[in-house]
């Protein structure tokens, strides 16, 4: 696995992430943004999303990956809690998500391309993504 750390600007969070492969750098944005959206106090049933994304490159597929969680979040109340199973190509991913119904704050406005990385860094992989909240 990896680790993430959340960075505050005004007006936008940025997620700085380490992982030891690409599939460990969406894992931990879902941990993240799971994080951030935490709604302890609702033990909702658990509900299962597949997600599928494709963009032009891995960086925008991280975005659009945090996008999409946040969409689910925000448009079906849905909080997302790990990944059951992920499937990581080129530009593509798809994931079977489990998580459970929930009523997580509308924070995410937008996950932003400024300052969007995600390449391979010394024997790992680095990612940083930044929200606007």
């Amino acid at each position: 696995m990896g680790v993430y750390r959340w960075l505050s600007h005004t007006g936008e969070a940025s997620l700085e992430i380490e992982a030891s492969t690409p599939e460990d750098v969406f894992r931990e944005a879902l941990e993240a943004l799971r994080e951030l959206l935490d709604d302890t106090h609702s033990g909702g049933e658990p509900l299962t999303r597949v997600v599928a994304v494709e963009a032009r490159d891995r960086p925008a597929l991280l975005a659009d990956w945090l996008a999409e969680l946040a969409f689910l979040a925000e448009t079906e109340g849905f909080v997302a809690e790990r990944i059951e199973a992920l499937d990581l190509e080129d530009l593509r991913l798809r994931a079977r998500v489990g998580g459970r119904s929930g009523n997580p704050p509308h924070l995410v406005k937008a996950v932003t391309y400024h300052g969007l990385t995600l390449a391979p860094h010394g024997a790992g992989w680095r990612a940083t993504v930044v929200l606007d909240v």
